[in-house]
């Protein structure tokens, strides 16, 4: 038996969806937004105009950085405790979504603290305030999961929080939000989303719901992710925000794998974007997976669907029609500082996701393969 949950009480999908905002009840409202993107394009501005509208108090809290930490989740939960809203609004990429997620529920359990969050069972569900998740990127599908990823400083590792009560009860898929990405952005979040999709389908713990919604997300991502990022046209842009909210409610029912073991091990020691490593190690953990014959029958059918002979080679070729780093050593990390963080890389890569890899990861295949991922050495099964 197992339960499915396929988002909360709705997701509200298509050009303009913003405006439905109007059909939200309550008296103030708790807006949790990154840096200064969602300010310029006047996404916050909309919003704050139409709760304004219906006499709803709205403040905003900003500056969420690429890997939220423990730190900034608190700073939010000590603001939302002043002010006591009934309504949180999560707004832009999958860090400010995952941070309110995480404020939300510590709101409505005073009694929560990251440390016993991380040995104690979670509620799973939140008790008054409601929460909306407004995604601005096309990747995390944090608004249709029940995930949170927040950096834990002092272990120099992401750590993934997981109830239902992180589920939030709409999310507005409004593409328009999306037309001032610039092509990084495009890239390195699509090809999340990407990993999210390629990760749940090879997963053994795949159900028929998933299968589906994860077969159909790849095909659509690799279809229109390339032109989203060379052409930005309304259409493309729509389409991958809309496929990658397909992927995000594929794997949220099902797991993901190696690739986000590493990437959240990776991301905590060097702060570089989700999104960006997913892209690098993918191929590579593709490569390593290919030891397990499923693994091997679920590539060849993602081949057929995409139109091509080799789906590895089709990641590779995406990556690098996106600009993608080969390696780690391309994203920047020196030699040094990955010589001198790589026991820990590989203690911390190990946990996670890696647990439910379709094979099972050793120490010494972990410290192979990520030698390989930092190098750009091909690997080898």
């Amino acid at each position: 038996m197992k339960r499915i949950i396929l988002g909360g009480q709705a997701v509200i999908a298509g050009r303009g969806s913003l405006d439905s905002l109007r059909e939200i009840n309550g008296a103030r409202a708790f807006i949790v937004t990154g840096g200064n993107s969602m300010f310029a394009n006047g996404t916050i501005a909309k919003i704050e105009q139409v709760l304004q509208d219906k006499k709803i108090e709205t403040y905003v809290y900003s500056g969420i950085g690429k890997n939220p930490d423990t730190g900034a989740v608190l700073g939010g939960l000590e603001k939302m405790r002043e002010l006591a809203p009934d309504v949180v609004i999560a707004v832009g990429g999958g860090s400010p979504i995952d941070a309110a997620k995480v404020m939300a529920l510590m709101y409505d359990y005073p009694d929560l603290t990251f440390d016993n969050m991380l040995t104690d069972e979670l509620p799973q569900q939140r008790r008054g305030v409601q929460f909306i998740a407004i995604p601005s990127t096309s990747g995390t599908g944090s608004e249709v999961t029940r995930a949170a990823v927040i950096t834990f400083r002092d272990q120099n590792l992401k750590i993934g929080l997981k109830t239902d009560a992180f589920v939030p009860d709409l999310a507005i898929l409004d593409a328009d939000i999306t037309m001032s990405m610039p092509p990084h952005i495009v890239a390195e979040t699509g090809m999340d989303a990407v990993t999210h999709a390629v990760e749940c389908y090879i997963n053994k713990s795949l159900d028929d719901f998933s299968e589906a919604l994860a077969r159909g997300a790849v095909a659509g991502l690799l279809e229109y992710l390339p032109v989203s990022y060379r052409d930005k046209t309304p259409e493309s842009r729509e389409k991958v925000h809309h496929y990658q909210c397909m992927a995000g409610l594929a794997f949220a029912n099902v797991g993901l794998g190696v690739v986000h073991g590493i990437a959240h091990a990776v991301g905590g020691q060097f702060d570089l974007g989700h999104g960006l490593i997913n892209a690098v190690v993918l191929p590579y953990a593709l490569k390593y997976n290919s030891q397990d014959a499923m693994v091997v029958r679920r590539l060849a059918r993602l081949a057929r669907e995409v139109g091509c002979d080799d789906f590895i080679s089709a990641v590779e070729k995406l990556n690098d029609f996106l600009n993608i780093p080969k390696s780690l050593r391309e994203t920047g990390i020196t030699e040094q500082e990955f010589t001198t963080a790589f026991d820990q890389l590989v203690e911390n890569s190990l946990k996670g996701s890696t647990r439910v890899n379709p094979i099972p990861v050793t120490k010494s295949d972990m410290a192979a393969l990520l030698k390989c991922i930092y190098s750009g050495t091909p690997v080898t099964v």
